[in-house]
């Protein structure tokens, strides 16, 4: 199920045009309905002609509110911007748009609401299409509608499923679910919610709460209030966990295979300043960090420059004065009291202090962001550091990696899950492509995986579906590797789930 992020300025009938969409009224909150506007996310499910359901997140439009929204549009498949024909593209639509454009959201739908109030709709149009020019909704639809009337609702209900279908498969890797709601449900317990990224998350499962490292086991799983065994990428997900209580979580922590994930409180990053920006930005000023649904106060170390003015780019670091749970790849924003002031790529995690203006830090940074990272990476004890061209190990690990690489290609089916080093070496490893992850402590070698998908998917063209002891028994392991493998495949989107067999997609 698809994720859609509402956005706009107050006023501009987002709220309105889900409920006229869905049904649902996504101003939940007592204040919301006496003050007419949305103060915290709103959750919707709309059903698309072709009889799929997506999930729109209705985020707040109010300047004072803007956090709620920064955590409303982290990983999602589509941005459905609001903009009101009577009144056409205003403050908080223009930085609305800057932080989809930062946060790299390459789908999006424009609605031009209240199309019933203005005759003409050249101008509205006009000077949408102009603002849009130079990010990433540049070419997206521009659908006049009316949630009062009902007019132009159909076309831009399908072009939300047109866009959709264009959208790229969420990356598949260690799952993650920011929080962004917690909350104690009469019978059931403590219930989190968020948009689950990276991977997918089963009933039973043991999970990790970061950055406050509790434990928690998966008692129950639902997307938009159906329950389910297995929650998939990319999908809007409440999670019902034992053995935490509502009183431990925050909004901004997040959900994660145990052990999977260090938090940081220091990373790299290419930093944009937004096309408006009045003041520049200045190496080592303090501003407020935020990815998903987290935020904290994070002071700014610009390494290639002094200063940014609107639309530069730099080379930054960030020190932030508290932990986050990121991996490279992933997209922030930066605000201060006076809005926001830019955003962009995070390139590493849990670093240390680089020089200023020092050209082989520069040159691992690039390396880095343009996916050569195994060229840029160098492990310093247990963490990854990029201070060195190459890839480097102590003898020491050396002998630990080799160890380890033999004990999983000992017994390649059934790999022992006892004998992983550090954290920092597994992820190097995953890095450099030597071992695959499928599932909590299971980790195959490159070429045992290989050979099983191939053999897999050999079996299932040659004779059709394949069912979980099949698998176990194809390759004389237990069924809990068996199960891993196939859950992986299907969130890889190899296979497919029927019943009780598997069948390829």
């Amino acid at each position: 199920m698809a994720v859609i992020a509402t956005a706009g300025h107050v006023d501009h009938g987002k709220s309105s045009l889900v409920q006229a969409l869905t049904g649902t009224d996504p101003d939940r909150l007592r204040e919301e309905k006496e003050r007419g506007l949305t103060i915290d996310l709103g959750f919707a499910k709309l059903r698309l002609p072709s009889g799929g359901d997506v999930s729109i997140v209705d985020v707040p439009g109010h300047e004072r509110f803007i956090k709620n929204m920064l955590a409303g549009v982290g990983g999602i498949d589509l941005a459905l911007l609001v903009v009101a024909t009577d009144e056409g593209v205003m403050p908080q639509t223009r930085e609305h748009l800057a932080i989809i454009d930062l946060l790299g959201i390459e789908g999006g739908v424009v609605a031009l609401t209240k199309a019933d109030l203005v005759d003409d709709l050249t101008a509205p149009e006009v000077e949408v299409r102009k603002v849009l020019a130079g990010t990433t909704l540049a070419n997206a639809p521009i659908i006049p509608c009316s949630a009062v009337t009902g007019i132009g609702l159909d076309r831009l209900v399908a072009a939300i499923e047109t866009q959709l279908a264009a959208a790229p498969q969420p990356d598949l890797g260690r799952p993650r679910l920011s929080i962004d709601r917690a909350f104690t449900m009469p019978g059931f317990g403590t219930v989190v919610t968020g948009t689950l990224i990276d991977g997918s998350l089963r009933v039973g499962q043991e999970v990790e709460v970061l950055p406050a490292g509790l434990r928690a086991r998966i008692r129950g799983l639902q997307n938009h209030g159906r329950p389910v065994d297995i929650a998939q990428p990319g999908r809007r997900t409440a999670v019902n966990v034992a053995n935490v209580a509502v009183s431990d979580l925050r909004r901004g922590m997040v959900l994660a295979s145990p052990d999977t994930i260090s938090p940081t409180a220091a990373i790299d990053v290419r930093l944009r300043a937004v096309p408006y920006l009045e003041r520049p930005v200045r190496h080592n000023m303090t501003a407020t960090f935020h990815t998903g649904a987290a935020e904290c106060e994070a002071r700014l170390s610009l390494l290639d420059t002094d200063s940014l003015t609107a639309r530069e780019s730099a080379w930054a670091q960030l020190r932030l004065a508290e932990p986050v749970v990121v991996l490279p790849g992933d997209r922030f924003i930066l605000r201060d009291p006076t809005g926001t002031l830019g955003g962009g790529l995070i390139v590493d995690t849990n670093v240390r202090r680089h020089r200023r203006h020092d050209t082989a830090t520069i040159a691992a940074l690039e390396a880095l962001a343009s996916g050569s990272a195994q060229d840029a990476l160098v492990l310093r004890g247990d963490s990854l550091s990029l201070q060195a061209p190459a890839p480097s190990f102590t003898p020491e690990q050396e002998r630990a990696v080799l160890t380890y690489l033999a004990r999983l290609r000992a017994t390649p089916f059934s790999p022992a899950t006892d004998a992983a080093p550090s954290k920092a070496l597994i992820a190097l490893l995953l890095k450099r492509g030597d071992v695959v992850r499928v599932g909590d402590g299971i980790i195959f070698a490159a070429d045992a995986y290989a050979e099983m998908v191939a053999r897999i998917t050999e079996r299932l063209r040659a004779d059709g579906p394949l069912t979980l002891a099949e698998v176990r028994d194809m390759f004389g392991t237990s069924r809990r590797y068996a199960q891993a493998l196939l859950e992986h495949l299907d969130a890889q989107r190899i296979t497919k789930r029927l019943g009780d067999a598997r069948v390829l997609r």
